[in-house]
């Protein structure tokens, strides 16, 4: 594979470009207008590598679909709170995800936010969800205590998506319990590789034993640099390794992302017209193709 020369500059026969995953580069038509609301469907994104871009997926894919007519509630399943922050959410003193897992009584709509974002809400978290696994370890159904608080108000929104810690734990088990489907970010760096035989082994546990409907809705390559022999040759890996299952978009590396999360917004909102605010805009188009979002 050192030789490999595959780039995005390449065109196909009939001179459609090859995008990066060495696949004509379509253009997905922008979704038509939903007539109404939910039922939700529920998408968990995980990998239990860290710093891959699944919170900043979650919050980018969150705001382009929103944008694109459709109600999301986003929800932050991982203790460090980033998907919180990184929508300008206080989490101090006001009710999270934690205490919705606690107690399966409180209404859910006490926890949701509502975001700057037209069409976006989120259930937020804090360093206090680190605690839930002690807690919820001796519940029965343990498994599926997120599932019960969610479908409380699935009805109410057109996408779902939990932003899971990473880990394999017990949280992520509830998030794969809860959801119909998975997207797995994944960082364009060698090392990023290693760990998703396992998260799909334990995918395949989840559908086996907890959750028989779950499918995986895609591999989204995340800080992709064409400019790098390293990255091109990763993607190359990855779409042997996942074919079709590789999603066509592919997110770029760019020092916005962590401005806009400073800034408390989505790149889609912060720098609307800058490649990555577009490429999320376009995975939002390609879910929606594919029939992962309604």
């Amino acid at each position: 594979m050192a030789g490999s020369k595959r780039s995005a500059a390449k065109v196909s026969e009939d001179d459609t470009p090859i995008g990066p995953t060495g696949r004509p580069y379509r253009g997905f038509p922008t979704p038509p207008k939903l007539d109404g609301h939910g039922p939700a469907r529920i998408i968990s994104l995980c990998n239990q590598k860290g710093g891959v871009g699944k919170t900043t997926t979650t919050i980018n894919l969150a705001a382009s679909l929103a944008s694109y007519g459709r109600r999301v509630l986003a929800v932050d399943f991982d203790p460090q709170g980033a998907l919180s922050a990184g929508l300008g959410i206080q989490t101090h003193d006001i009710p999270t995800i934690y205490d919705l897992l606690l107690d399966g009584k409180r209404d859910p709509h006490e926890v949701i936010v509502r975001t700057r974002v037209e069409g976006l809400d989120v259930i937020p978290a804090n360093i206090d969800l680190s605690a839930a696994e002690v807690h919820l370890v001796n519940e029965v159904a343990r498994e599926q205590t997120l599932a019960r608080a969610l479908r409380r108000v699935a009805g109410e929104y057109d996408v779902i998506l939990v932003d899971c810690q990473p880990s394999l734990g017990l949280l992520t088990v509830n998030a794969l319990t809860a959801s119909h489907g998975v997207l797995i970010p994944l960082e364009c760096e060698f090392f990023a590789l290693r760990g998703v035989a396992m998260l799909i082994e334990t995918i395949d546990k989840v559908r086996d034993r907890l959750n028989p409907t779950i499918e995986l809705d895609g591999v989204l390559a995340t800080m992709y640099d064409a400019r790098t022999l390293h990255s091109r040759e990763v993607l190359e890996r990855v779409v042997d390794a996942f074919g079709d299952d590789v999603l066509e978009t592919v997110i770029g590396r760019t020092v916005k992302f962590p401005d806009a999360s400073v800034s408390g917004m989505p790149i889609t909102e912060f720098a609307p017209e800058h490649a990555a605010a577009q490429a999320y805009l376009r995975l939002a188009r390609e879910l929606v193709a594919r029939g992962a979002v309604a």
